[in-house]
Protein backbone atom coordinates (compact mmCIF):
# COMPACT_ATOMS: atom_id res chain seq x y z
CA UNK A 1 0.00 0.00 0.00
CA UNK A 2 1.40 3.39 -1.00
CA UNK A 3 0.63 6.59 0.87
CA UNK A 4 0.74 10.20 -0.24
CA UNK A 5 0.88 13.15 2.16
CA UNK A 6 -0.23 16.46 0.63
CA UNK A 7 1.93 19.51 1.39
CA UNK A 8 0.46 23.00 1.15
CA UNK A 9 2.28 26.25 1.88
CA UNK A 10 1.79 26.44 5.65
CA UNK A 11 1.35 22.72 6.33
CA UNK A 12 3.16 21.80 9.54
CA UNK A 13 2.17 18.21 10.27
CA UNK A 14 3.09 16.64 6.95
CA UNK A 15 6.46 15.35 8.19
CA UNK A 16 4.87 13.97 11.35
CA UNK A 17 2.48 11.86 9.28
CA UNK A 18 5.23 10.77 6.90
CA UNK A 19 7.39 9.72 9.86
CA UNK A 20 4.66 7.46 11.22
CA UNK A 21 4.06 5.86 7.83
CA UNK A 22 7.68 5.48 6.72
CA UNK A 23 9.68 5.02 9.90
CA UNK A 24 7.22 3.28 12.21
CA UNK A 25 4.98 1.34 9.82
CA UNK A 26 7.60 0.95 7.05
CA UNK A 27 5.17 1.89 4.27
CA UNK A 28 6.14 3.51 0.95
CA UNK A 29 5.22 7.16 1.28
CA UNK A 30 5.78 10.31 -0.73
CA UNK A 31 5.13 13.96 -0.03
CA UNK A 32 2.79 15.42 -2.64
CA UNK A 33 3.24 19.14 -3.40
CA UNK A 34 -0.06 21.01 -3.68
CA UNK A 35 0.55 21.89 -7.34
CA UNK A 36 0.84 18.25 -8.41
CA UNK A 37 -2.05 16.58 -10.19
CA UNK A 38 -0.86 13.01 -10.76
CA UNK A 39 -1.55 10.70 -7.81
CA UNK A 40 -2.81 7.58 -9.59
CA UNK A 41 0.07 5.58 -8.11
CA UNK A 42 -1.17 6.18 -4.55
CA UNK A 43 -3.65 4.12 -2.53
CA UNK A 44 -4.18 6.49 0.39
CA UNK A 45 -4.05 10.29 0.37
CA UNK A 46 -3.58 12.12 3.67
CA UNK A 47 -4.22 15.85 4.02
CA UNK A 48 -2.35 16.84 7.18
CA UNK A 49 -2.82 19.51 9.79
CA UNK A 50 -1.29 22.92 9.73
CA UNK A 51 -2.25 26.30 8.40
CA UNK A 52 -2.62 25.91 4.64
CA UNK A 53 -2.06 29.28 2.99
CA UNK A 54 -1.87 30.80 6.46
CA UNK A 55 -5.57 30.06 7.03
CA UNK A 56 -6.42 33.38 5.42
CA UNK A 57 -10.13 33.99 4.78
CA UNK A 58 -11.04 30.86 6.80
CA UNK A 59 -9.41 27.51 7.38
CA UNK A 60 -9.17 25.50 4.16
CA UNK A 61 -10.89 28.15 2.05
CA UNK A 62 -7.90 28.78 -0.23
CA UNK A 63 -6.51 25.23 -0.20
CA UNK A 64 -9.69 23.94 -1.81
CA UNK A 65 -8.61 25.62 -5.07
CA UNK A 66 -5.15 23.99 -5.21
CA UNK A 67 -4.57 21.81 -8.30
CA UNK A 68 -4.04 18.75 -6.10
CA UNK A 69 -7.59 18.89 -4.73
CA UNK A 70 -9.22 18.00 -8.06
CA UNK A 71 -7.03 14.93 -8.13
CA UNK A 72 -7.97 14.14 -4.53
CA UNK A 73 -11.66 14.41 -5.40
CA UNK A 74 -11.19 11.99 -8.30
CA UNK A 75 -9.20 9.69 -6.02
CA UNK A 76 -12.11 9.64 -3.55
CA UNK A 77 -14.69 9.12 -6.30
CA UNK A 78 -12.80 6.02 -7.37
CA UNK A 79 -13.31 4.60 -3.88
CA UNK A 80 -9.72 5.12 -2.78
CA UNK A 81 -8.95 6.25 0.75
CA UNK A 82 -8.62 9.88 1.85
CA UNK A 83 -7.83 11.05 5.38
CA UNK A 84 -8.00 14.69 6.47
CA UNK A 85 -6.52 15.60 9.85
CA UNK A 86 -7.38 18.91 11.53
CA UNK A 87 -6.80 21.45 8.73
CA UNK A 88 -7.21 18.51 6.37
CA UNK A 89 -10.71 17.90 7.78
CA UNK A 90 -11.52 21.56 7.19
CA UNK A 91 -10.32 21.32 3.59
CA UNK A 92 -12.39 18.18 2.94
CA UNK A 93 -15.56 19.97 4.04
CA UNK A 94 -14.67 22.97 1.87
CA UNK A 95 -14.42 20.83 -1.28
CA UNK A 96 -17.58 18.88 -0.42
CA UNK A 97 -16.00 15.48 0.19
CA UNK A 98 -17.44 15.55 3.71
CA UNK A 99 -20.71 17.10 4.94
CA UNK A 100 -20.94 20.00 7.35
CA UNK A 101 -18.35 22.60 8.28
CA UNK A 102 -15.76 23.43 10.93
CA UNK A 103 -16.32 26.81 12.57
CA UNK A 104 -14.73 28.85 15.36
CA UNK A 105 -14.41 27.10 18.71
CA UNK A 106 -17.24 27.92 21.07
CA UNK A 107 -14.92 29.81 23.43
CA UNK A 108 -13.26 31.59 20.47
CA UNK A 109 -9.82 30.45 21.71
CA UNK A 110 -7.20 28.24 20.11
CA UNK A 111 -7.13 24.92 21.98
CA UNK A 112 -4.02 22.77 22.37
CA UNK A 113 -4.58 19.76 24.61
CA UNK A 114 -4.95 15.99 24.86
CA UNK A 115 -8.55 14.83 24.96
CA UNK A 116 -10.40 11.53 25.42
CA UNK A 117 -12.42 10.21 22.50
CA UNK A 118 -14.90 7.37 22.21
CA UNK A 119 -14.54 5.08 19.21
CA UNK A 120 -18.16 4.92 18.05
CA UNK A 121 -17.93 2.68 14.99
CA UNK A 122 -15.42 -0.08 14.31
CA UNK A 123 -17.12 -1.34 11.14
CA UNK A 124 -14.86 0.95 9.13
CA UNK A 125 -11.60 0.62 7.26
CA UNK A 126 -10.27 3.34 9.59
CA UNK A 127 -11.14 1.74 12.92
CA UNK A 128 -10.99 -2.03 12.45
CA UNK A 129 -8.23 -2.52 15.02
CA UNK A 130 -10.01 -0.54 17.74
CA UNK A 131 -12.63 -2.00 20.07
CA UNK A 132 -16.05 -0.36 19.85
CA UNK A 133 -16.78 2.13 22.63
CA UNK A 134 -13.09 2.16 23.60
CA UNK A 135 -11.89 5.46 25.06
CA UNK A 136 -8.64 6.67 23.52
CA UNK A 137 -6.62 9.85 24.02
CA UNK A 138 -5.40 12.03 21.14
CA UNK A 139 -3.96 15.56 20.93
CA UNK A 140 -5.95 18.45 19.49
CA UNK A 141 -4.67 21.82 18.31
CA UNK A 142 -7.18 24.08 16.55
CA UNK A 143 -9.05 27.35 16.62
CA UNK A 144 -11.81 26.32 14.19
CA UNK A 145 -12.69 22.77 15.18
CA UNK A 146 -16.35 23.12 16.11
CA UNK A 147 -18.26 20.72 13.89
CA UNK A 148 -21.52 22.10 12.50
CA UNK A 149 -24.16 20.71 10.15
CA UNK A 150 -27.79 21.46 9.42
CA UNK A 151 -30.27 19.28 11.38
CA UNK A 152 -31.18 17.06 8.41
CA UNK A 153 -27.52 16.51 7.53
CA UNK A 154 -26.64 15.79 11.14
CA UNK A 155 -29.42 13.21 11.36
CA UNK A 156 -28.21 11.49 8.21
CA UNK A 157 -24.66 11.34 9.53
CA UNK A 158 -25.83 9.78 12.78
CA UNK A 159 -28.29 7.38 11.14
CA UNK A 160 -25.65 6.18 8.65
CA UNK A 161 -23.07 5.50 11.35
CA UNK A 162 -20.68 8.05 9.86
CA UNK A 163 -19.47 9.31 13.24
CA UNK A 164 -16.29 7.39 14.08
CA UNK A 165 -14.97 9.49 16.97
CA UNK A 166 -16.76 11.53 19.61
CA UNK A 167 -15.42 13.72 22.41
CA UNK A 168 -16.11 12.18 25.83
CA UNK A 169 -14.78 12.08 29.38
CA UNK A 170 -12.39 9.47 30.75
CA UNK A 171 -15.32 7.21 31.58
CA UNK A 172 -16.60 7.35 28.00
CA UNK A 173 -19.56 9.55 28.88
CA UNK A 174 -20.66 12.03 26.19
CA UNK A 175 -21.12 15.26 28.09
CA UNK A 176 -21.12 18.99 27.41
CA UNK A 177 -18.17 19.35 29.79
CA UNK A 178 -16.10 16.89 27.72
CA UNK A 179 -16.73 18.81 24.49
CA UNK A 180 -13.63 21.00 24.00
CA UNK A 181 -14.88 23.15 21.12
CA UNK A 182 -18.68 23.01 21.07
CA UNK A 183 -19.01 20.51 18.20
CA UNK A 184 -22.56 19.33 17.59
CA UNK A 185 -23.16 15.92 19.16
CA UNK A 186 -19.55 16.01 20.43
CA UNK A 187 -18.41 14.96 16.94
CA UNK A 188 -14.64 14.66 16.52
CA UNK A 189 -14.42 12.63 13.31
CA UNK A 190 -16.76 11.57 10.49
CA UNK A 191 -16.68 9.71 7.19
CA UNK A 192 -18.56 10.20 3.96
CA UNK A 193 -21.48 7.86 3.19
CA UNK A 194 -19.29 5.27 1.53
CA UNK A 195 -16.73 5.37 4.33
CA UNK A 196 -13.59 5.84 2.24
CA UNK A 197 -13.11 9.50 3.25
CA UNK A 198 -12.43 10.35 6.90
CA UNK A 199 -12.03 13.76 8.49
CA UNK A 200 -11.04 14.24 12.12
CA UNK A 201 -9.88 17.16 14.23
CA UNK A 202 -7.66 15.20 16.68
CA UNK A 203 -4.16 14.24 15.55
CA UNK A 204 -3.56 10.46 15.44
CA UNK A 205 -0.02 10.98 14.08
CA UNK A 206 0.93 12.76 17.31
CA UNK A 207 0.00 9.68 19.34
CA UNK A 208 1.65 6.95 17.27
CA UNK A 209 5.13 6.54 18.75
CA UNK A 210 6.07 4.65 21.90
CA UNK A 211 8.87 7.17 22.44
CA UNK A 212 6.16 9.74 23.14
CA UNK A 213 4.35 7.36 25.48
CA UNK A 214 1.24 7.57 23.30
CA UNK A 215 0.15 5.06 20.66
CA UNK A 216 -3.65 5.35 20.56
CA UNK A 217 -3.45 7.00 17.14
CA UNK A 218 -1.33 4.25 15.60
CA UNK A 219 -4.32 1.90 15.48
CA UNK A 220 -5.98 4.12 12.88
CA UNK A 221 -3.12 3.65 10.41
CA UNK A 222 -2.83 -0.04 11.32
CA UNK A 223 -6.54 -0.46 10.59
CA UNK A 224 -5.99 0.67 7.02
CA UNK A 225 -3.12 -1.78 6.60
CA UNK A 226 -5.10 -4.58 8.24
CA UNK A 227 -8.05 -3.95 5.94
CA UNK A 228 -5.79 -4.11 2.88
CA UNK A 229 -4.33 -7.44 4.03
CA UNK A 230 -7.82 -8.79 4.69
CA UNK A 231 -9.02 -7.84 1.23
CA UNK A 232 -5.93 -9.41 -0.34
CA UNK A 233 -6.61 -12.68 1.51
CA UNK A 234 -10.19 -12.71 0.30
CA UNK A 235 -8.98 -12.29 -3.26
CA UNK A 236 -7.03 -15.54 -2.90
Amino acid sequence: MKFGVVVFPGSNCDRDVAYVLQDILKQPTRLVWHQETEISDLDVIIIPGGFSYGDYLRCGAIAQFSPIMKAVQQHATQGKLVLGICNGFQILTEVGLLPGALIRNQNLHFICDRVPLKVENTASVWTETYHKQTVITLPIAHGEGRYFAEPDTLKQIEDNGQVLFRYCNQKGEITAESNPNGSLNNIAGITNKTGNVLGMMPHPERASDEVLGATDGLHLFQSVLSHKVGMANLAH
